[in-house]
């Protein structure tokens, strides 16, 4: 009798760079991959094409997406590129990625899992297994088991000089909040233990589509960050908050925060403190109204972790206006502060502004802005020591446990080192009390049960 033989699944090789929005993008497109029977491999080694996610935002990012795939094509050979530089045109109209390396199979451009698929199924067709169930009900993650981003919009309406996003992902589009909330709860049925809920810009949820009411649970919801985040709140997880403009609104999340239904973390990008440059970046709000707002977030929830980022020798900034935003971060009290010095990026409005700086210049004073703020941040971590708090457990080592705390975010934030805690299990909540601190992390115990 003769015996089937198993034909081998197909291999798809993934390369994934960039911010957790791209990360977002190549889950989806990965747990379609593996719902259609595609193995996933995390080298060129015996995939039979690869798929490279790029980033696309500022020049050292488009360069390292240039390498990836260079790479991929020379250890592989048949590459299909997806995500933000696939939608970047070079001064004649051309594609960049095409016009570096004409050999790639397709180019897409970011969120287009559908164009991936269809990318995919040309050049390396599927095997149908209907017998065998491939994917979690989660799907397929790039995070640890115990942490997922969810991505509540794509796009932005905002026109920031310096950005090129909206012409790379496009103009604001919420995703229905009963379809976030469902998302939500099938991480939390798998065992995620934080959300991270990310977009372009997470405060404008909702903008486009007026608010719609939607439905969750049988009952309405409406499509707006503070509706959502209070059903968030309801699932029993760390519910952390990224990319958040300092809109008035945002003043609504935090009572939700002082009741321990989200955490009391906000990353609210400021990008600087004169008037002039903010006008020039038109950027929403003045330096004197978000000093008003941070110092009435924090009477309300004084624990409150405010992250922020901005940029430095923005085109005709003076010296006086940088001094002015040193003295915004004295004021200001930030907790977590990320600077990038400015980068004229092709296609952005503000290459034609007049005063462009030198480029040592634009990173002596991204220097001298994070050495400022090194004592702030310092101190602020330092008023945490001699207090219990609740941390998550990221890893184990021969050290003890490395764990992050209400006010850390992973891979941007700092750590919370449990110098007894190799017990501990990863993906764990842990009481833990704080002995010492240096500039970025924090050093504990565990804490004696009460």
């Amino acid at each position: 009798m003769a015996t089937r033989r198993k034909t081998r699944a197909p291999t798809v090789g993934f390369v994934s760079l960039g911010c957790p929005k791209a990360a977002s993008d190549a889950e989806q497109i990965l747990t379609r991959l593996r719902a259609e029977g595609y193995e996933i491999s995390g080298s060129y080694d015996g995939a039979d094409l690869v798929v490279v996610n790029t980033c696309g935002f500022i020049d050292a990012a488009v360069e390292e997406s240039l390498d990836a795939i260079g790479e991929a094509l020379a250890e592989n050979g048949k590459v299909i590129v997806t995500g933000c530089l696939g939608a970047k045109k070079d001064a004649a109209g051309n594609d960049i990625v095409r016009a570096v390396h004409p050999k790639v199979l397709a180019v897409t451009g970011p969120h287009a899992m559908q164009e991936v698929m269809t990318a995919v199924h040309q050049h390396l067709p599927p095997l149908h297994d209907p017998f065998v169930d491939l994917v979690p009900p989660q799907g397929i993650r790039l995070t640890p088991d115990h942490y997922a981003y969810l991505k509540i919009s794509e796009g932005c309406n905002h026109r920031c000089t310096f950005c090129i996003i909206p012409s790379l992902r496009g103009d604001l589009v919420s995703r229905p909040v009963g379809e976030v909330l469902r998302e939500a709860e099938v991480l939390a049925e798998a065992g995620v233990k934080e959300l991270l809920v990310i977009s372009q810009d997470t405060s404008a949820y909702g903008v486009d589509v007026k608010y719609r009411t939607g439905f969750w649970g049988g009952k309405p919801v409406k499509t707006r960050l503070y509706d959502l985040c209070k059903e968030l709140g309801k699932l029993g997880l760390w519910v952390r908050l990224h990319y958040v403009y300092p809109y008035p609104s945002v003043d609504d999340l935090i009572p939700l925060m002082a009741e321990g239904r989200i955490l009391p973390y906000l990353d609210a990008p400021f990008q600087h403190a004169s008037s002039r440059i903010l006008k020039l970046m038109k950027r929403p709000a003045s330096a004197e109204k978000v000093l008003d707002r941070i110092a009435a977030w924090r009477r309300e929830v004084p624990d409150l972790t405010i992250r922020s980022t901005f940029i430095t020798g923005f085109p005709g900034e003076t010296e006086a206006e940088f001094n002015e935003l040193l003295d915004f971060l004295d004021e200001a009290q930030l907790d977590r502060v990320g600077a990038f010095s400015y980068s004229p990026v092709e296609g952005a409005a503000a290459n034609e502004l007049p005063g462009a700086l030198p480029e040592e210049v634009r990173e002596e004073r991204k220097a001298r802005l994070l050495r400022h703020q090194e004592d702030i941040s310092t101190q602020r971590l330092e008023r945490k020591i001699g207090r219990r708090i609740k941390v998550l457990v990221d890893d184990i080592d021969e050290e003890g446990a490395i764990a992050r705390s209400e006010g850390d975010a992973p891979d941007v934030d700092g750590l919370v080192y449990v110098t007894d805690g190799r017990d501990l299990e990863i993906g764990e909540f842990a009481e833990v009390s704080v002995i010492d601190c240096d500039v970025h992390d924090l050093y504990a115990t565990l804490a004696v049960p009460k």
